[in-house]
C-alpha cells in the first residue's frame, strides 16, 4: 500500500484513532474522506490539540474536529507547480485530487524549511534540585542518570531527532559537572555554548544574559524534564498561531478527599462526593520569539510565568499547546524512581 493511503480516515472515526494513525504513520497529517474516497477535509496535529483544549473527548468522531475547508490542487499539474504552491503557503502536506474531487495523491514537501534547523533551544540548568537531595549534593539535577544516561543527555537527543542542534545551556550549580561532559557538543553531533547564572535568575531572566540573542523563534525548557514531545509539532504550532509566546500545559486531575457542597444562600444544591477536578499545568517548555527580550529585565530575578503575565497585560499574541505525549517533571526522590522505570519501558 502507498504510504499516504494508510493516513485516509473516515470522518466516524474518533479522536484517539486519528491521534494513532498518525503518530504510527510519522507524517502528521491525516486526510478525512466519505466510502468513494472523496476529500471531506484534513486534520493536522494542531486540529487534534486544539480540540483538547476546547474539551472535546478522546472518543469523539473526528469529523468535529476536521478542517472542513481544506487547501488542496487538482491532478494533472506540473510536479514543480505543486512544489512552488505549497512553498507560497507554507504547506508540508497537499491533497491532490481527480475532477470528481476524490483524493488520488497526498504530497509533502521535500525538505524542512532550513530556517527551522537555525532555531536555538535554550536549557536552564542553573537549579540547586534541593528535593532532590542527597542524590544532587555531589551531582546537578540534569546529569542525574534515568537508565543508562543523564537526563540532559536524553533531552539533548530530543531535540536532535527533529533537527534542531543549537543549544545555549545556563549553568550554575556545578556547571562544570555539565561542561566538562559535554564541552562543545561536538561528541554528540550538536553544538553548545554556555552562560552562567552567578546568582537565582528565574526561569526567564537568565536570558537577559545571552550575548547574542536569536533572531528566530526558540526553545526554553527546563533541564530536569523527560518527555516525547515532538518538538517540530510545537515550533509549527506556534508559527501557525502567529503568537509571541507559545506556552506547553499538561492536563493535571485530582480528587477531593470529601464531599464536596455546593449552596445557594442557607440552601443545600448538592453534593458532589470527591469530585475530580482536571486543570491544565505550566510543562516548563516554551517557544519564543525574539521581541521578548524587550520585557525582560537586565540581570535580575524573572520568572517565566511573570513573563508571559506581562505579554497578556500587553495584549501579544500567546498560545497554549496540550501535551498528550510523555511528560515527567523530576522534582522529588519519587519522580525519580518512577522516571528510571517508565524509561525501561518507554525504550523497550
Amino acid at each position: 500500500m502507498e504510504k499516504w493511503k494508510q493516513i485516509l480516515m473516515m470522518r466516524n472515526q474518533t479522536l484517539l484513532e486519528t491521534m494513532k494513525i498518525i503518530d504510527a504513520s510519522s507524517l502528521q497529517f491525516a486526510v478525512v474522506v466519505d466510502e468513494e474516497q472523496h476529500l471531506l477535509g484534513t486534520v493536522t496535529d494542531g486540529d487534534i490539540r486544539r480540540g483538547i483544549l476546547r474539551g472535546e473527548g478522546l472518543d469523539v468522531s473526528i469529523g468535529t474536529i476536521m478542517n472542513a475547508h481544506p487547501i488542496f490542487l487538482k491532478s494533472g499539474q506540473k510536479p514543480y507547480k505543486y512544489k512552488q504552491f505549497m512553498h507560497q503557503k507554507h504547506l508540508k502536506q497537499l491533497p491532490i485530487v481527480d475532477e470528481n474531487n476524490r483524493v488520488v495523491d497526498i504530497l509533502f514537501i521535500d525538505n524542512i524549511e532550513q530556517s527551522l534547523n537555525k532555531n536555538t533551544v535554550i536549557l536552564m540548568l542553573g537549579g540547586l534540585g534541593t528535593r532532590l537531595r542527597p542524590l544532587t549534593n555531589d551531582i546537578p539535577k540534569p546529569m542525574l542518570k534515568v537508565g543508562n544516561k543523564p537526563i540532559l543527555e536524553t533531552i539533548v537527543e530530543g531535540f536532535k531527532q527533529y533537527g534542531y542542534t543549537n543549544f545555549i545551556f545556563s549553568v550554575n550549580y556545578k556547571k562544570e559537572i555539565i561542561q566538562d561532559y559535554f564541552q562543545n557538543g561536538e561528541a554528540f553531533g550538536v553544538t553548545i555554548k554556555y552562560i552562567e547564572e552567578n546568582k537565582r535568575m528565574g526561569t526567564a531572566g537568565a536570558l537577559s544574559l545571552l550575548y547574542e540573542r536569536p533572531s528566530e523563534p526558540f526553545f526554553v525548557m527546563n533541564g530536569d524534564l523527560l518527555t516525547q514531545i515532538n518538538f517540530e509539532k510545537l515550533m509549527q504550532f506556534h508559527m501557525e498561531h502567529n503568537s509571541v509566546a507559545t506556552m506547553c500545559v499538561r492536563e493535571y486531575e485530582y480528587q477531593i478527599p470529601y464531599g464536596v457542597i455546593e449552596t445557594k444562600g442557607a440552601d443545600l444544591i448538592s453534593i458532589k462526593e470527591k469530585p475530580i477536578h482536571r486543570s491544565f499545568i505550566n510543562a516548563g517548555i516554551y517557544v519564543l520569539n525574539p521581541e521578548i527580550f524587550n520585557f525582560i529585565p537586565k540581570n535580575q530575578f524573572y520568572d517565566m510565568p511573570t513573563l508571559f503575565e506581562q505579554l497578556m497585560e500587553q495584549k501579544k499574541q500567546i498560545s497554549v499547546f496540550p501535551i498528550h505525549e510523555y511528560w515527567l517533571d523530576i522534582g522529588q526522590i519519587n519522580d525519580f524512581n518512577r522516571a528510571n522505570n517508565e524509561f525501561k519501558e518507554l525504550n523497550q
